[in-house]
């Protein structure tokens, strides 16, 4: 057992931005000295003071021997892995380097058709081949579940020969899937299961969690640390167990989205989270839980307002899981969309969701929360459903997500936004080949990708997440008049 107590890294960050250093090296403003007056005053001194390169004391990232060995052995430790890597471009770069590491052009890959536009970045760059799977979607709440083992375990029939099955645990809604048996399922074809537990990273410090995904039996999983814990935004871990992943490789395809001038705070941040939840991630998730519940009871007993799931819940494949800090609440039963509803938040309340769709709204409660948080979320929704009165037919007027989307592209990811393109009218590209990444942001889940069928479901369902106040992004034309397709 290492010593969780400790953070090498902080601590040696903290020493070399106190002790005196005349700087001949990057970065530029030399430890705050030429830092804009209106950043300092902003951000203060100690922050450019601890803005510091590849010290001798401070280790390397892409060749890590000392602190940052220290901190990656001690996180992959705390979090259950046998080997963690640091990531500062985010879990998008760990994401994109698991899928470099392990497939290669025309090599097939298992992938949900709800994933991050990550996932398709990792599939353009390397080449491999999509195999798209539908997860399970519930029609009342508009919401996509997870893949399930039967329909892994049937497509790896029809598809001996791929690569590997990547999967979402948990999805933006907290909602997870039977992870034990797709790795099962997975390992008796002996390839890997990545998952992307971006939203996942706490999973391993409570028992009324939701399994983690490497005690479930994964290979590699992603987590941002930086949404659900204390590290800083764009800082993540990237996990592995077992030999199904080249690590060798994995390492150099890491080198490839990593920036070759990692941001030593955000490093340090992930140490001292990493230490935090080592050494208090038990009480930290109790309150936090406690919190969620609370928060649940009173905005399930507020008119025409419901939050979504229990602990274990039936879908057609059996009992799943949820993730009760995730709280989703419908709020199309007021006859406004779920964009309208954050919009009324935001500058009423001052209360700000983490994800507003058409029909609902996520908030993330997190170790950062306290319970005023919670109480003044309830009186806000409370107010929210004085001032809209339920309708009689609360969301007739929203379009649903388009859930069957094209699973089989007509080409690959890769071919389609390499391939000749021209911009057409929308009505122009109905039944062409999408050479775009087209996804209301948040979450990033694309509505189109290249090589997919432009089809009249996902126009309409893209016109009203703007009408409606959403944003999307990847469109040429931001204002959705025109599309990027595939020429001939």
């Amino acid at each position: 057992m290492l010593e969780q107590s400790q953070t090498p890294l902080l601590t040696a960050l903290k020493n070399c931005a106190n002790q005196p250093d005349t700087a001949f090296y990057a970065p530029g403003h030399k430890r705050g000295q030429g830092t804009s007056v209106l950043l300092t005053e902003l951000l203060g001194n100690q922050l450019f003071k601890a803005d510091l390169p590849e010290l001798p004391e401070l280790d390397n990232l892409f060749n890590p021997e000392g602190v940052i060995a220290e901190a990656q052995n001690l996180a992959a430790e705390a979090f259950g892995a046998e080997q963690t890597w640091f990531l500062v471009n985010g879990s998008t770069a760990g994401i994109i380097a698991a899928i470099l590491a392990i497939c290669g052009t025309g090599d097939k890959i298992l992938v949900p058709r709800n994933v991050h536009q990550s996932v398709i970045s990792g599939l353009i760059l390397s080449g491999a081949i999509a195999i798209f799977l539908q997860p399970e979607y519930n029609i009342n709440w508009d919401l996509a579940y997870s893949i399930t083992p039967e329909i892994v375990a049937q497509t790896l029939q029809q598809h001996p020969d791929a690569k590997a099955v990547l999967m979402v645990y948990p999805t933006y809604q907290g909602i997870c899937g039977n992870i034990t048996e797709i790795a099962k399922i997975t390992h008796q074809y002996h390839i890997p299961l990545i998952v992307d537990e971006a939203h996942g990273a706490h999973f391993n410090f409570h028992p009324d969690l939701p399994v983690s995904a490497l005690k479930a039996g994964a290979d590699l999983t992603i987590q941002s640390t930086h949404k659900v814990l204390g590290s800083l935004t764009q800082s993540s871990l990237l996990h592995v167990q077992g030999n199904r992943i080249n690590r060798e490789r994995l390492s150099q395809t890491l080198q490839f989205v990593q920036s070759t001038s990692p941001n030593y705070i955000l490093l340090a941040s992930l140490d001292a989270a990493r230490q935090q939840m080592a050494t208090q991630g038990y009480d930290l998730m109790s309150q936090t839980l406690s919190l969620a519940k609370i928060a649940r009871t009173e905005i399930n007993n507020i008119p025409s307002l419901s939050s979504f799931g229990t602990p274990h819940f039936e879908s057609t494949s059996g009992c799943i899981n949820l993730d009760l800090t995730r709280l989703t609440v419908k709020v199309s039963n007021l006859g406004i969309s779920g964009y309208k509803a954050d919009e009324i938040l935001r500058q009423q309340f001052k209360i700000t969701a983490e994800l507003p769709s058409l029909h609902h709204l996520t908030f993330i409660i997190s170790l950062g929360n306290t319970k005023t948080d919670i109480e003044q979320l309830i009186n806000a929704l409370k107010t929210l459903s004085i001032q809209h009165p339920p309708t009689t037919t609360p969301s007739q007027n929203f379009f649903p997500t388009p859930h069957n989307l094209p699973s089989t592209p007509s080409s690959s990811c890769r071919e389609a936004f390499f391939a000749p393109t021209e911009q057409r009218p929308l009505a122009d590209c109905i039944g062409r080949i999408s050479a775009e990444i087209i996804c209301p942001y948040p979450p990033g889940i694309p509505v189109l990708m290249p090589g997919e069928i432009v089809t009249s479901d996902a126009l309409k369902f893209l016109q009203q997440v703007i009408a409606l106040g959403g944003k999307i992004t990847g469109c040429s034309d931001p204002n959705l008049q025109q599309l990027k397709i595939v020429k001939g």
